[in-house]
């Protein structure tokens, strides 16, 4: 499979730039061999503190919802929250991607006009960047390019995300 090849070809020059390994989506659907080398890969990276790789796997945002929330009620139940009172943050939580900051930036190559149920939650204030080249043909150019086009953008991130930003630059 095309993903074990790629760790275990890849994973020395992870480990070398001090990278940590992070997978998000159901891995736990993924055949048994995928998921031995993902664990073990990201076991190997997990004390990295440089520079956090978060692949998608078995991803789709609307899963990725569904399972924060059954997470949510599973922490209510085993801890007899009656009082509990969900909010953003409990939320991002309990999400894959917890603890990673919500990116800035969604990169849509092949003119697609459309998130294709890809972080859904997260990318609620992403600029979006829409380009016609195909994701195999997207290089470092056409990357420049994307980062360029979203510096010269005045970002606008609508009421309780400026209050959010704001709070998280003061922390």
């Amino acid at each position: 499979m095309l993903l074990r090849e790629y760790l275990k070809r890849e994973l020395p020059a992870i480990q070398k730039n001090n990278i940590r390994l992070l997978v998000l989506g159901r891995s736990e659907e993924l055949p048994e061999g995928v998921r031995k080398d993902i664990e073990k890969a990201m076991a190997s990276t997990a004390r990295n503190t440089g520079m956090k790789l978060a692949v998608a796997l078995n991803y789709g945002g609307r899963a990725e919802l569904v399972d924060a929330f059954n997470s949510m009620l599973d922490r209510i139940r085993a801890n007899g929250l009656a009082a509990f009172r969900a909010d953003e943050q409990s939320i991002s939580e309990h999400l894959y991607t917890a603890g990673l900051p919500d990116p800035d930036l969604l990169i849509r190559t092949s003119g697609e006009m459309r998130v294709s149920n890809f972080l859904l939650w997260q990318i609620a204030y992403a600029e979006i960047y829409v380009t016609e080249t195909l994701w195999p043909d997207f290089g470092r150019q056409r990357l420049l390019e994307s980062i360029v086009d979203f510096q010269k953008r005045e970002r606008r991130y609508g009421g309780l995300g400026a209050s959010r930003r704001v709070a998280a630059a003061q922390d």
